[in-house]
């Protein structure tokens, strides 16, 4: 595991770990985001990676930004330096995990919806309170149409109300909820999942559901078919997955 001021990170095979750690509710400020930019590129070139899981410390997964950062002599790097992570996130080539506990609000859900999934401990809260102080959250307004449509998300961002878990799931922007004292297990029991599989395959996978979002159908329906036909079939990996289904035996990556 390696530490910075404020995110912890290890990785073993295959599987990255971030962890937030700035007691006591992991608020980003500048330098903890740059820390976790940091951070992630390091990962994107790791061609063995599988999977990204972020979780945090403490009672809280992440409350929000700073405020102070929010000055008008801060603002500017402050939201550059917010958008270079959530496209750190973006650009991470495998699933990625927000591990969500506690609280997850403002600038913290943010981060949490750049993510592919988001699991949930029952007791986590969700929200976008930034109204309240006189803000609206820039990458949620972008973001949360798409997962939970425009009525919503304008409830979410103009009422500044706190969600639980369940309304997270029923809304769709959380995957699963899970009991707090399972949570652990069922975490690593997804990424035990994904573990099993090709770190080609997965990336390609990824990319199949990403580059394709927001594509009309014809033109959606003939790159993935083109990815899957020319690129994908052309795998040694997926031969292997062919091979070692008749021969009835465990797969042998070679991620190539």
């Amino acid at each position: 595991m390696t530490h910075s001021q404020t995110i912890q990170t290890s990785y073993a095979d295959g599987v990255a770990r971030l962890t937030f750690a700035r007691p006591k509710h992991n608020v980003f400020n500048i330098a903890m985001m740059q820390e976790f930019n940091a951070a992630l590129k390091t990962l994107i070139a790791e061609k063995d990676l599988k999977c990204v899981v972020i979780q945090g410390q403490g009672p809280s997964w992440c409350a929000g930004v700073d405020v102070g950062d929010h000055r008008p002599e801060l603002v500017d790097q402050m939201i550059g330096t917010f958008n270079h992570a959530l496209q750190s996130i973006e650009a991470i080539p495998v699933p990625v995990i927000a591990a969500v506990h506690g609280a997850c609000l403002g600038g913290g859900m943010e981060f949490a919806i750049a993510c592919d999934m988001v699991v949930a401990a029952q007791k986590a809260k969700f929200g976008q309170p930034e109204v309240k102080l006189g803000f609206f959250p820039p990458y949620a307004a972008i973001r949360l149409p798409a997962l939970v449509g425009p009525a919503k998300t304008i409830e979410i961002c103009a009422t500044g109300r706190t969600y639980s878990a369940d309304e997270a799931v029923a809304m769709g922007f959380v995957s699963r909820a899970v009991e707090d004292e399972q949570f652990e297990a069922e975490i690593s029991k997804l990424v035990g999942e994904i573990q099993t599989s090709s770190p080609l395959i997965l990336r390609l996978n990824k990319q199949a559901v990403k580059a394709h979002l927001g594509m009309g159908f014809s033109k959606a329906i003939d790159s993935v078919s083109d990815l899957f036909l020319n690129t994908l079939m052309k795998t040694e990996d997926t031969l292997e997955g062919i091979a070692s289904f008749y021969e009835k035996r465990k797969s042998v990556w070679k991620n190539k």
